[in-house]
């Protein structure tokens, strides 16, 4: 088996009202935060400035990175209806705001691509460059955006199957601030559920454009988003393969139960793979 690299630094995905319960785990280390707590519309309109202001206070001392996870139910970044897409990119605009006024830099957002456009991709002249057509359309004016604020879109698999389409998608833009994300179980998942490659070739594939990952284990069969260690994940491949990213990507665990981290974080640490 080949030498492990030095193990990474780790951080969470979590709500402003759990980060107290591992405040000091988070803030001792100034470990990657990623906050959850504006995915919904209310959490865009009139909720939003509470929202804010809770996890302003939550992230007081905070001196680690911080993201967000952005919007996406009903939220596709390929959408077909005209009248539709402009109200997708108008939410996408207010979760930028929304990071930004919490410090945060890098914004999650889900991929557009599944097996079926992978097994119809070539069924239909011009199928591929419409869809990627539709998605510049939605997100042109968002990836700008980004970029002036200094924040980094990070699109993370969700079906995808080739981790090559959604790079090239990425590529596309031709902007620093679009980047890759990559969640560890979906890339299992896709591995079981449509013959995807092994989650480290997703990364490996995602090299030195791969600027976040969430950190979770599955049993193959559905997006369980247990702890590291309770699933069939092969851990010392995808930490090998993120040491030779060349990058510094956010590495959070995205679990289902925040009361599950030490033991994540806690099994990664007895492989040598995370401190």
């Amino acid at each position: 088996m080949p030498a492990l690299r030095p193990p990474l630094r780790i951080g969470a995905a979590l709500t402003a009202a759990e980060i107290a319960t591992h405040r000091d785990w988070l803030f001792d280390h100034d470990r990657d935060i990623e906050i959850q707590d504006f995915m919904s519309h209310a959490a865009l309109t009139h909720e939003r400035d509470d929202r804010v202001a809770a996890v302003r206070a939550a992230l007081d001392g905070h001196a680690g990175r911080r993201g967000i996870h952005g919007p996406f139910e009903g939220l596709d970044i390929d959408n077909k209806d005209p009248e539709l897409r402009p109200l997708i990119t108008a939410r996408f605009l207010a979760a930028l705001e929304a990071a930004d006024r919490i410090g945060a830099r890098q914004m999650v957002m889900h991929s557009p691509y599944t097996r079926w456009y992978e097994y119809n991709r070539l069924a239909q002249p011009d199928y591929a460059a419409t869809k990627l057509a539709l998605v510049h359309d939605v997100m042109a004016p968002v990836v700008r955006k980004a970029g002036e604020m200094g924040i980094t879109l990070v699109i993370e698999n969700i079906h995808d199957v080739r981790p090559e389409t959604r790079r090239e998608m990425v590529e596309s833009f031709g902007s620093e601030a679009i980047a890759l994300s990559i969640d560890t179980g979906h890339a299992q998942l896709a591995r079981r559920m449509s013959g995807a490659p092994p989650v480290d070739y997703f990364v490996r594939d995602a090299g030195a454009r791969l600027a976040h990952v969430h950190l979770q284990d599955l049993d193959g069969h559905a997006d369980r988003h247990w702890a590291p260690g309770e699933g069939e994940i092969e851990w010392p491949a995808v930490f090998r393969a993120l040491a030779d990213c060349n990058g510094a990507p956010h590495l959070v665990l995205e679990l289902a139960d925040s009361a599950d981290i030490p033991a994540g974080f806690a099994h990664l640490q007895r492989l040598g793979l995370a401190v």
